[in-house]
C-alpha cells in the first residue's frame, strides 16, 4: 500500500505539534497538531488531534476528536469518538463507534459504524453495517451487503443532537444498491437489488428487486418492480 522506507516515528505527548512526513509509528496523546501530510505504516491517537493534511497508513486507532485536512487512506482503521475528514476515505476495513463527518467519497472492503454517519459522496464497499444512533446521511450507496439497524439511545445520540437539530435514528440516501439488502429506518428514493428487506420506520420511493422482496407492514414503499437478471 505504501513505501516503507520511512524509518522514524512521531512522538507527541501533552500538548505539542509536528511537521508532516513519513513516518514508521506515529503517536498522539493529549492534544496534538500535525502541520501537513503523513504517512505512516502504524497510527495511534488519544485526545484532540488535528492534522493538516492527508493521511495514508496502514493500521490505525484512534479515541477522541481526530480532524484530518484532506483524504485519508487506510489499511484497517478504528475509532471511537469524533472523526472529520475533508476528503474521501479509501480503505479496507472501517470501524467507526462515535460521530463521522466525510466528504468526500468512501470506497472499502468493509464499513462498521454505531454512532451518526454523514458522507457527502458515494459509499462503495462490500460490507457495511451500520447501527443508527441518530440521522446518518449518505448520498449513493453501492455494496454487496448492507445491514441497518437503530441503536439504543446513547452518548453519540446524545452528542449528535447538541451539533445538529435532534433528528430521529434514520439514515437518508438518493440511491440504494446491492446483493443483499436489510433496512430498518431508512428513507430513500430508490432502493435497488437482488435480495431486499424493507423493515420497520423505512419509505422507499421505488423498489426493484430481482430475486425476493419482503416489506414490513409499517413500512412504506411507492412502488415495487421485479426486474429481469
Amino acid at each position: 500500500m505504501m513505501d516503507k522506507g520511512g524509518s522514524a516515528d512521531l512522538l507527541i505527548a501533552g500538548i505539542g505539534g509536528a511537521a508532516g512526513g513519513t513516518y514508521n509509528h506515529v503517536s498522539l496523546e493529549g492534544v496534538s497538531r500535525i502541520n501537513g501530510p503523513v504517512t505512516a505504516m502504524t497510527f495511534t491517537g488519544n485526545g484532540r488531534m488535528r492534522l493538516g493534511g492527508s493521511l495514508t497508513v496502514e493500521q490505525i486507532e484512534t479515541n477522541g476528536d481526530l480532524k484530518i485536512g484532506g483524504g485519508l487512506r487506510i489499511g484497517t482503521m478504528k475509532h471511537d469518538g469524533l472523526l472529520k475528514v475533508d476528503g474521501g476515505l479509501l480503505g479496507e476495513s472501517f470501524t467507526l463507534n462515535g460521530v463521522a463527518d466525510i466528504k468526500g467519497d468512501c470506497e472499502l472492503e468493509k464499513f462498521t459504524a454505531e454512532g451518526v454517519v454523514t458522507i457527502g459522496g458515494f459509499l462503495s464497499a462490500g460490507c457495511v453495517e451500520l447501527v443508527l444512533q441518530g440521522q446518518a446521511k449518505v448520498k449513493e450507496l453501492g455494496v454487496e451487503s448492507l445491514v441497518i439497524r437503530k441503536g439504543e439511545s446513547g452518548v453519540w445520540n446524545k452528542l449528535a443532537g447538541g451539533i445538529i437539530p435532534k433528528l430521529r435514528a434514520e439514515l437518508q440516501a438518493r440511491v440504494i444498491e446491492g446483493d443483499f439488502l436489510d433496512l430498518e429506518f431508512t428513507t430513500a428514493e430508490v432502493v435497488r437489488g437482488a435480495v431486499i428487506i424493507i423493515g420497520e420506520g423505512c419509505s422507499i420511493g421505488r423498489v426493484e428487486y430481482r430475486d425476493r422482496l419482503t416489506v414490513h407492514p409499517g413500512a412504506s414503499v411507492g412502488m415495487e418492480e421485479k426486474t429481469g437478471e
